[in-house]
């Protein structure tokens, strides 16, 4: 693999479509995906911008989430991770590769449609890892239905549970532990800017997303603390494949980026890593976009 830092042709250094098929039930693991995300797993070298932070982030086993934990670990910070009991596979990488690099790493397996045990969460990460000054919220559900009639109440409900529900519990429970200097930091999408027809429950959320964390980033920095979000485009990650996008969507999935491909989880790990550290210092009630397409907005 070339270094991902090394000089080269954007549009040629990670995987093109056309893609296999790989349909994967809800929620999929990382390991039954062809080609393999780039996690940051042998890409990602850090340089110390998080040492001794201590970071929670929701969706850590696969994805977004996975790389975000490995380069904060590799910058540094110790790391929670939550995801569902279903994706524990996954999550034994991940909590192997962040005490490779000599730090504290907590398993939080767990279903975050579950106001009690989004509070309990926080109040272990801040037990185990003995605070928490960064807060991570990326987990996310996504699947896709062709037409309104086929959005059932069931389904728009564990929708909005997990992406924004999730978010409020959350972010509420570790707001009394956050200091000055600490960073939250959300995940939206283009779909908040951009929405898909198959994606109507998905997109309003994310849209959600994009309003909450501006509103709460007026109220935390009133206590010294940064929120910001990023927002992504096509990015290769377990959640297309298990019901996100319909298969043949899969098999061509980001071809219609600006680069002909999708994006690799790696290469969204340094905005967080910004937006999580000191350099962000004047940041806060931004978006982050990642398209691949010309922005967002």
């Amino acid at each position: 693999m070339t270094d991902r830092l090394t000089m080269q042709d954007p549009r040629d250094q990670y995987p093109k479509p056309p893609f296999e098929a790989q349909p994967q039930p809800m929620p999929g693991l990382v390991q039954n995906m062809v080609p393999s995300p780039d996690h940051g797993e042998e890409s990602y070298k850090g340089s110390g911008k998080l040492a001794g932070r201590k970071a929670l982030i929701t969706g850590g086993d696969s994805g977004i989430g996975r790389a975000v934990a490995i380069a904060f670990a590799r910058e540094g910070a110790d790391v929670a991770i939550s995801y569902l009991e279903e994706e524990e596979p996954d999550a034994e990488a991940v909590i192997g590769l962040i005490e490779a690099e000599g730090r504290v790493a907590v398993s939080l397996p767990g279903d975050i449609t579950d106001e009690t045990w989004c509070r309990e969460m926080v109040e272990k990460t801040v037990s185990d890892l003995g605070g928490l000054d960064i807060l991570v919220i990326n987990a996310a559900r996504q699947q896709y239905r062709d037409d309104i009639s086929e959005l059932s109440t069931d389904d728009f409900d564990k929708t909005m549970k997990t992406n924004l529900y999730a978010l409020h519990w959350i972010a509420q429970a570790a707001a009394p532990h956050l200091k000055p200097g600490s960073s939250v930091i959300t995940t939206a999408s283009i779909q908040a800017y951009d929405p898909s027809p198959i994606l109507l429950d998905y997109a309003t959320t994310k849209a959600g997303i994009v309003a909450y964390t501006k509103a709460l980033s007026k109220q935390l920095i009133e206590k010294g603390v940064r929120a910001n979000v990023v927002a992504p485009g096509p990015f290769w990650t377990v959640l297309q494949p298990s019901g996100g996008q319909p298969d043949e969507k899969v098999k061509n999935f980001g071809g219609n980026s600006d680069f002909g491909r999708p994006g690799q989880p790696v290469e969204l790990a340094p905005i967080y890593v910004l937006l999580a550290s000191q350099e962000a210092s004047f940041i806060n009630g931004e978006v982050y976009g990642a398209t691949g397409s010309g922005g967002i907005g």
